[in-house]
């Protein structure tokens, strides 16, 4: 530790780049739910290169983040002190170079202040409500696109919804204040890796505002923009090293550093009516419809970590640049990225052999510690549409669906929930008691564990849990993985489809 806290820009070491702009001249236009390590690589920093935008006017606007923390006090513990300032630490080949980010103005922990949070919504000058929480965080089924009653959060916020807990009804909640204050409402940006995030949130708070306010319900149909988007930035989890780098280039303690990739991309359906910031200036990709580009991200990038996950893991890979240092592994992974690519429509500006290109390369960043068991947590939310999806185009259009089966064969191992050496661990994941329930007396037998996690309520698609061949696919490589271990099935699997 050095001793000295960061908390202003006079007192970091030279050769750190700092904000092109004075913070102070800026005032408050967005509240971020979910101030993670990801927001702090990503969208503040697209902000940040924002507020430096010169525009006509001489300035970058009000456009600085006020943070709202759900959970926790530790990252308000952590920003407040240092005036929201915080060190990026982007670690390429060539090495690490620190940043300086100011965006954040301040974090208010809901659990601590939860008026404050609802005043923040309500304020004047709050454009934007943006948020980083994780599917699981919303309560809204993907299927039906309505909230789900018995959700911890949402049933506790139809029962209370002028003083909610949750995502939605925070949502709900500031727009009914706006509302009868006589405010213009916010723009919603769920910034979480969902398909269509945009029109599922919204469909999400439309059924809960008809469920509490159904006036509320048709004032937020005509009047709040949904914008959908599509996120894309390698951040490990911080660590002790993060935090000793960050004293090292910075001279100064940093307790919300945070560290992530040099790639770094956002596109945005350009839709805000009540003005946005100008994240060009940082390289976001504005666009009619996020889509494609969703789906491209989802199931080549997402889909391949999984894969990496859940194999990775098994074999004792500890990071996702060390399954990309086993060859055998690492084919597996570009077969997955190719046979995924297949399933997409052609996209304007991309080449998807590039692009899965510089994927394998930013996977196999030496400087990036992204653990695969980080990667491997909550499966259930993510398999639809990493995986399951894909498979079920493959599969309905001739093309090869093994690659995708394997995947989820990987992740039928994982969730039995010991290594091959019989170490627990847990699945981290939000239905890891209905998983451990069926798998409960399947002991090795793969066609039974198959069966037993086939038959997840809401998980599989029809047409892959009525697939015979489909199934055998999975089957197949799942009963390797049970009888000799995952380093056999990765192997074999490889040896079997070498190209």
């Amino acid at each position: 530790m050095s001793g000295a806290r960061l908390s202003s820009l006079e007192t970091v070491a030279s050769g750190v780049r700092l904000p092109a702009y004075t913070p102070e001249d800026h005032g408050i236009g967005i509240v971020h739910l979910g101030v993670g390590a990801f927001h702090r690589a990503h969208q503040a920093v697209f902000t940040d290169d924002a507020l430096a935008a010169r525009d006509g006017n001489g300035g970058g606007g009000d456009w600085r983040i006020t943070g709202v923390s759900l959970r926790g006090t530790a990252i308000a513990d952590a920003l407040n002190p240092q005036n929201g300032l915080y060190t990026l630490l982007e670690r390429g080949e060539a090495g690490t170079n620190a940043r300086i980010v100011a965006s954040i103005a301040g974090v208010i922990a809901a659990t601590r202040d939860r008026p404050a949070v609802l005043a923040a919504l309500a304020a004047p000058g709050t454009r934007i409500v943006s948020m980083t929480v994780t599917e699981k965080a919303y309560g809204i089924d993907r299927a039906s696109r309505s909230v789900v009653a018995d959700h911890p959060a949402i049933a506790a916020d139809l029962e209370n919804p002028h003083a909610p807990i949750g995502v939605v009804g925070l949502l709900v909640e500031g727009l009914r204040l706006r509302r009868q204050a006589g405010l213009a409402p916010f723009t919603v940006l769920c910034c979480d890796n969902l398909p269509e995030n945009g029109r599922l949130i919204r469909s999400g708070v439309l059924d809960f505002a008809a469920r509490s306010e159904p006036g509320l319900r048709d004032w937020i149909d005509e009047h709040v923009a949904f914008p959908s988007t599509m996120v894309d930035r390698i951040t490990p989890a911080v660590t002790e090293a993060t935090l000793a780098d960050a004293v090292r280039l910075t001279g100064l303690d940093d307790l919300a550093a945070v560290e992530t990739e040099p790639f770094s991309q956002w596109v945005i359906e350009d839709r805000f009516p009540a003005g946005r910031p100008a994240w060009e200036a940082g390289g976001a990709i504005f666009v009619a419809d996020v889509g494609p580009y969703e789906r491209m991200k989802l199931r080549v990038l997402n889909g391949s970590h999984s894969l990496i996950a859940y194999t990775g893991f098994l074999a004792g890979h500890t990071y996702v640049r060390d399954v990309m240092g086993y060859q055998p592994l690492a084919r597996l992974v570009w077969r997955h990225m190719r046979a995924a690519a297949a399933t997409l429509s052609p996209l304007e500006g991309i080449h998807f052999d590039d692009y899965c290109d510089a994927l394998a390369s930013r996977f196999a960043n030496p400087a990036i510690a992204h653990e695969t068991y980080q990667i491997a947590m909550d499966g259930t939310e993510k398999l639809p549409q990493r995986l399951l999806e894909p498979a079920v185009h493959a599969l309905g259009h001739g093309q090869d669906i093994r690659p995708f089966a394997f995947a989820v064969a990987a992740w039928m191992r994982y969730c039995l929930g010991r290594g091959d050496d019989g170490a627990p661990y847990n699945l981290r994941d939000p239905r890891e008691d209905e998983i451990r329930a069926a798998v409960a007396d399947v002991g090795s037998d793969a066609q039974a564990t198959s069966g037993a996690l086939h038959d997840l309520p809401g998980l599989f698609p029809a047409e892959l849990k009525a697939s015979a061949r489909w199934r055998a696919m999975v089957d197949d490589p799942l009963a390797l993985m049970l009888e000799k271990g995952m380093g056999a099935a990765i192997a074999h699997e490889a040896a079997r489809d070498p190209a």
